[in-house]
């Protein structure tokens, strides 16, 4: 039976989760007459892949990615499953083949087994994948794997419990090792390892991360923090750029060996001499991907992010609740995708302040 998870959680203690039984999605086809038409930007970019967060609020308090004390969006004012599917639905009709589902952290959604399953049998949806920060998926892996869900990207920071814990702000690191096995066992694989380097928390853990890679076939991959909302200062202030986190990790194993890069996946792809797996870096602030950037986010609250480290947003969610045709949501969806911009101007000082990272869904 699909099940309920409900969070309860103030700012100075970890969250206490309930589950309750929960009834099926109802779910449908692309209505009759829709042909799937590819939408592109104004730059000629094919937009085929939407990133959706499932929600804003999420069971760890990372330092890089909301205040401690956050206020979480009411239940009212996120896309309810339905609303979410129309949007799925839409966009599958305008060429979206591939679906990541983000946060916040998803697997703290209500029916969330149910919803990947309603999403992996949307028509013209080939690839639905998830990030997570683990803490459930010992117990969902399973039921997301059977329902159509074909890999995760699990966060972990630091292999150092204590670092961990203070890192996350409460957070075991015995939860994501068990993540791990049980996405292995699950077969959403290849795993895909994410650590965020933060100057002065975890940049000297990145050997021991690295190291993973040696006899495990995953891929870790170091991520540059990148600045939002109301903890742009410490962001700026703690980045550790691409070019100083490869230099760090082949000062101990010697030059990494390209892998190849298609210069659309935003994770560079390297390998340690004789490792079976690889590692990748993830330079968004300082040597951005943007010219093979395909994708767009929708935001919990139903809204279409055309960047994610700008502030254009098209709102979605609005005219769907106000009883906006299917065609007349195809409309802004297109229109939206096409004012895509080239990519962030972190370089000339602007950032983006309307959200932190949890509210975009990274």
């Amino acid at each position: 039976m699909t099940q309920r998870i409900t969070l309860h959680t103030t700012p100075e203690t970890p969250p206490h989760i309930e589950v309750t039984p929960l009834g099926k999605i109802t779910h449908a086809s692309l209505p009759a007459g829709y042909p799937i038409e590819p939408m592109h930007d104004s730059y000629g970019r094919r937009i085929n892949y939407l990133r959706i967060s499932l929600t804003d609020a999420c069971n760890l308090r990372c330092v890089y990615c909301m205040p401690e004390h956050m206020t979480f969006r009411p239940r009212h004012e996120l896309m309810t499953d339905e609303e979410l599917l129309t949007l799925v639905r839409v966009g599958a009709s305008l060429g979206v083949t591939k679906i990541r589902l983000t946060g916040g952290e998803p697997t703290i959604r209500p029916n969330v087994v149910e919803l990947v399953r309603a999403i992996a049998e949307t028509p013209g949806i080939k690839d639905l994948a998830m990030t997570t920060n683990g803490l459930l998926l010992d117990k969902l892996a399973g039921p997301l794997a059977q329902a159509g869900l074909r890999r995760v990207n699990i966060s972990i920071d630091t292999l150092d419990a204590e670092k961990f814990r203070r890192i996350t702000r409460w957070g075991d690191i015995g939860d994501v090792w068990r993540a791990i096995r049980a996405a292995e066992e699950a077969g959403l694989t290849p795993i895909k390892l994410n650590s965020v380097v933060v100057r002065h928390f975890n940049d000297d853990d990145m050997i021991d991360l690295a190291r993973l890679t040696l006899e495990n076939d995953w891929e870790v991959r170091f991520i540059e923090m990148m600045p939002f909302g109301g903890v742009t200062e410490f962001q700026q202030s703690n980045v550790v750029t691409y070019q100083e986190m490869r230099a760090r990790v082949e000062a101990v194993f010697g030059p990494l060996e390209e892998v190849g890069y298609d210069y659309v996946d935003p994770s560079r792809p390297f390998r340690i001499h004789g490792a079976l797996g690889t590692l990748g870096f993830i330079s968004s602030v300082t040597e951005p991907f943007c010219q093979g950037c395909g994708r767009v986010r929708l935001t919990a609250d139903g809204k279409l992010r055309l960047c994610l480290l700008r502030e254009d947003e098209v709102d979605l969610l609005t005219p769907l609740r106000n009883g906006a045709t299917f065609e007349e949501l195809r409309t802004l969806m297109r229109d939206g995708a096409f004012h895509k911009p080239w990519g962030h101007s972190l370089s000339s000082g602007e950032f983006a302040e309307n959200r932190v990272m949890n509210q975009i869904g990274g």
